[in-house]
């Protein structure tokens, strides 16, 4: 179904919407939100993003049924959300009961979950991909042409905003790291009169001692003071 004027408005409303949002999290769930009012064909959505080490995750979705589908695509490995990540590209199915790509995937979706047909957009930037943005119909050949792109103009949007949203959740988490070295750099000076640089390296050392993160280290000597890193030494 082709996007009327007043659907690439709410696309544009959207646009400006997620910028405001306060987080990654927030954003996700926006656009969860948004997938069913501007893809013609789409009655749920969800979004798997991609972490650290290729785990996958459905971040935010607008129903149950919707989350247990996209997690039996992960568990089995097999399905539409698994190839668009995968294989970066857009993955489109009419009739998930016919469908062969998938063989333990889609029996499930369309016979236990009752999806009949799906779009998979990837969420990408340049150079960044955070997971793919997944469209579920209850009725057959739900997603035309249009809808495609559509769901294409979405993900983008969103891809953009998600991208923005990560480097605000990034250097705001780089800020507090900062302020609670600060801190606990801070009680090693007044405890032994050490240097700004010394008192650095002396939690630099008890973090590579420990291997545990720089920031935990720190969050210990700020809340709990050195002696509780000589405690933990000793036991």
């Amino acid at each position: 179904m082709k996007m009327a004027a007043g659907e690439w408005e709410k696309l544009a409303d959207l646009a400006r919407s997620m910028s405001e949002e306060s987080g990654f999290r927030d954003t996700v769930v926006a656009a969860v939100r948004s997938a069913p009012q501007l893809v013609g064909g789409c009655d749920e959505a969800g979004v798997s993003i991609v972490h650290a080490g290729g785990r996958v995750t459905t971040e935010a979705s607008t129903g149950d049924w919707v989350e247990q589908a996209d997690a039996l695509q992960v568990e089995l490995q097999d399905g539409p959300c698994v190839q668009s990540i995968h294989e970066s590209e857009t993955v489109r199915t009419a009739d998930l009961r016919e469908e062969p790509r998938w063989p333990r995937w889609s029996p499930s979706a369309a016979d236990r979950l009752g999806f009949r047909s799906m779009l998979c957009v990837q969420l990408f930037t340049s150079g960044h991909t955070f997971g793919c943005l997944n469209m579920y119909s209850d009725t057959v050949d739900g997603f035309d042409h249009d809808d495609v792109q559509a769901g294409l103009a979405l993900a983008a949007h969103v891809a953009v905003a998600l991208r923005g949203a990560d480097l605000v959740d990034n250097l705001e988490s780089a800020l507090a790291s900062r302020d609670v070295i600060g801190q606990a750099k801070g009680r090693l000076v007044e405890r032994f009169g050490l240097r700004s640089e010394q008192a650095f390296d002396v939690l630099v050392r008890f973090s590579q001692d420990r291997n545990v993160k720089l920031r935990a280290v720190a969050e210990e000597v700020a809340l709990k003071g050195f002696d509780s890193l000589r405690d933990d030494t000793s036991s």
